[in-house]
């Protein structure tokens, strides 16, 4: 197999599409014509230059294609969301390959020729990469043959065909830049190095146990209503802690408020769709003509008197090629007479009345030979085939039947196997082969004429157990056209007594607070939806059309904190209603920001204080647990894992505990994340003595390389300021 076969799907770019050039050589002469500006942001920027349109496409392309075919071979659906995830990893690839590129140029990082083979083969250090082994393994032992490899490197770069010379440099040029990638990573591993003293920090941490008794008193036990916060107490704690790093804005973003309103059927078309399934029930038993009546009175048009009507239980699988019916009716539809009526029942949101036109087996096996006609409708042709099939017939026998396989068969697919063909449905052959195999005695030889040829075949195995064939009416219970006029109505109505109502308010705290509690009485439930300026991202909507409609109400080139959606925004089946609730830059947040959050923290510390000064009053541990009328409680700590039990995870807390506290001695009051503690040091247990700490160092350290990969990556894009406009772009907003 081609070397570009084996390394296509781990490869990023590989093939340059024509369609690609011409869509960049267009879209340049009609900016040209028509005077428009280009673009100032495109696709997106990479240390403030615009993404290559044509790369990212390439890319693009290319991992849809390999995603394509994958879902292909796993016999799944490639959606619309699959499709936008391909492209994802096409924007990562051309996003990183700049990104590495700019960093291969700065260290003066590269390969020779030299370096390349010895990567390439394996040779000088190099081990034979994983993919390559198996690529290129001698039949014989199993092993990698680089004579194998070498061959067909110099069959591509000696052909004459354009494709195979591409394919052979976009092979360089992915091994080549993965070699690379692996000399960068090495560098920056290189560079990390953990000392005794951290070591032996680290040993100590998870060694040397303390045994303590402790009081704690949980937030949760005073409610927040009880705990009351002035405006001018949570503003002063804003100006005060606005710019803690815990509160930073990390980026520019636009927050939008929304609820959506389902379209459903009403009661109303609950009856009148039952009605015509009663209906279409008594017609189907009764009609004469099922094809007919499926054509004139089904959603789904489709018919079929041939094995191809087979239905199979949902999740076998054939399922993907054949109709299916839901697992819990399997029994009733293998027990069901020819000609009867089962339904009407759900099937994947259709409701389905289905007539049983037939049976078929559940499993089949055969082996067989095949004469190739190779499609020909010269008679003599077959004619011939057809002579020398009944010839063999004569001579073949289930004993030596693998023998003439071998000999005669023209199926190079099935002969390694003895002609073995194994668990298929009459559906899945041509007719004449499925009929043979699911009718004639077990064990029978004959022949079969199909498209493919002259077969002979030899019938194995054979189900007791039968699918059904089905002729099926599907109808999809939806809202009648009243029911949808009225539902928009409704929501034009609740939008008008929106706008009216917060046109009037002044704050934006309230106009926010109005939208939220009309919509709670309307019985609707608001949710929030933030988007990244860096990198826009919409979840919890099901057509781009209403995440574009989204993305310009937050992005308006006028846009403010408080802005209503101008009419309600048709999703499929709902309607969306949404509010723009903020717009925050990069850095401090703003005050109405930050105020509920804050509101929550300040509370906290509020409560703490309030612990605190009941808790200090008490002279020993024992006296606080009955003052406060709880349990002291006993647990095990250490600095290395902070983590009490029976309470929770509290870094700080543990971290008091070891600044010099002495077996017996207690802590005052420590506000930590659950609650207010306070804890007595039983007893310590010191790390036993080693002769060295080689395990922590060893241990830290590969906790540092492990991570290094993600974390550089992660550095640099940071560093890069990469900005995704595509989805911007596709929504007409940013250019």
């Amino acid at each position: 197999m081609a070397l570009i076969g084996k390394i296509r799907e781990k490869s990023g770019l590989l093939v340059t599409l024509i369609g690609v050039a011409l869509f960049a050589f267009i879209m340049g002469d009609w900016q040209r014509i028509t005077g428009v500006s280009e673009d100032q942001y495109g696709y997106g920027t990479v240390y403030g230059e615009k993404i290559d349109y044509a790369k990212y496409e390439e890319a693009s392309n290319k991992f849809q294609e390999q995603d394509q075919q994958q879902f292909a071979q796993q016999q799944r659906e490639y959606t619309a969301k699959d499709q936008e995830a391909s492209m994802d990893k096409g924007w990562n690839y051309t996003v990183e390959t700049i990104i590495f590129e700019k960093e291969y140029e700065a260290l003066g990082i590269d390969v020779s020729q030299n370096e390349f083979e010895a990567y390439l083969y394996g040779t000088d250090g190099f081990t034979v990469m994983p993919d390559l082994a198996q690529s290129f393994a001698d039949s014989a032992t199993g092993m990698f043959n680089a004579k194998l490899l070498e061959k067909r490197i110099q069959e591509m770069e000696a052909s004459s065909d354009a494709n195979v010379q591409k394919q052979w440099e976009d092979s360089k040029k992915y091994y080549t830049d993965r070699r690379k990638q692996e000399k960068y990573f090495e560098l920056i591993t290189q560079g990390m190095y953990v000392t005794k003293l951290e070591a032996e920090e680290e040993y100590v941490a998870q060694k040397e146990v303390k045994n303590i008794s402790f009081v704690v008193k949980r937030y949760a036990e005073l409610s927040d209503d009880d705990v009351k916060v002035s405006d001018s107490e949570l503003k002063a704690y804003y100006d005060e802690h606005k710019n803690d790093k815990k509160y930073e804005n990390k980026s520019n973003s636009r927050e939008v408020k929304y609820f959506d309103v389902l379209i459903q059927p009403s009661k109303r078309d609950s009856i009148a769709f039952n009605r015509t399934m009663k209906q279409l029930q008594t017609g189907f038993a009764s009609s004469t003509n099922d094809s007919v009546f499926i054509m004139q009175n089904s959603d789904v048009k489709a018919y079929s008197s041939t094995k191809l009507a087979t239905a199979v239980p949902e999740g076998n699988e054939k399922a993907q090629n054949l109709q299916s019916y839901p697992k819990s009716m399997d029994t009733i539809f293998k027990t069901a007479k020819v000609g009867q009526i089962v339904g009407p029942y759900d099937n994947k949101g259709n409701i389905v009345i289905s007539k049983v036109i037939g049976f078929t087996p559940t499993r089949l096996k055969a082996r067989h030979i095949l004469l190739a006609t190779n499609q020909s409708k010269d008679k003599k042709v077959i004619d011939a085939k057809q002579k020398t099939a009944d010839s063999l017939v004569k001579l073949i026998n289930k004993d030596n039947f693998g023998e003439f396989v071998t000999k005669f068969s023209d199926d190079k697919g099935s002969v390694p196997q003895g002609g073995l063909i194994d668990n298929f449905i009459e559906a899945d052959m041509v007719p004449e082969f499925g009929a043979f195999v699911a009718t004639k005695p077990i064990g029978a030889i004959g022949t079969v004429k199909t498209t493919y040829g002259i077969h002979i075949i030899e019938v194995l195995e054979r189900d007791a157990t039968t699918y059904p064939l089905l002729a099926s009416v599907q109808k999809t219970f939806k809202p009648s056209q009243e029911t949808i006029d009225g539902k928009e109505s409704e929501v034009y109505n609740l939008l008008y007594k929106l706008e009216s109502k917060i046109s009037k308010k002044e704050d934006i705290k309230s106009k926010l607070e109005l939208f939220d509690t009309i919509a709670f009485q309307a019985g609707y439930m608001v949710r929030p939806v933030s988007i990244m300026e860096e990198s826009p991202r919409l979840f919890g909507f099901t057509t781009t059309f209403a995440e574009d409609k989204i993305l310009k109400l937050a992005y308006d080139e006028e846009a403010k904190v408080g802005d209503l959606t101008t009419a309600p925004i048709k999703d499929k089946d709902k309607y969306v209603i949404a509010i723009v609730s903020s717009i925050r830059e990069k850095g401090a947040p703003t005050f109405e920001d930050a105020e509920i959050v804050m509101k929550r923290d300040l509370i906290e510390e509020k409560k703490a204080q309030r612990f605190t000064n009941q808790m200090k009053k008490y002279k020993n541990i024992n006296a606080l647990a009955q003052g406060l009328k709880t349990q002291m409680m006993k647990a095990e700590v250490t600095f290395a894992n902070p983590q009490i039990t029976g309470a929770g995870y509290e870094p700080e807390v543990i971290g008091a505990l070891y600044t010099g506290l002495k077996d017996g001695q207690r802590t005052l009051p420590l506000k930590g994340k659950m609650g207010v503690y306070v804890i007595r040091i039983d007893k310590t247990t010191k790390a036993p003595a080693v002769a060295n700490y080689n395990a922590e160092r060893d241990q830290l350290l590969s906790t540092l390389k492990s991570g290094v990969q993600g974390q550089a990556l992660a550095g640099l894009k940071k560093k890069a300021e990469v900005m995704d406009n595509r989805r911007f772009l596709k929504a007409g907003i940013r250019r």
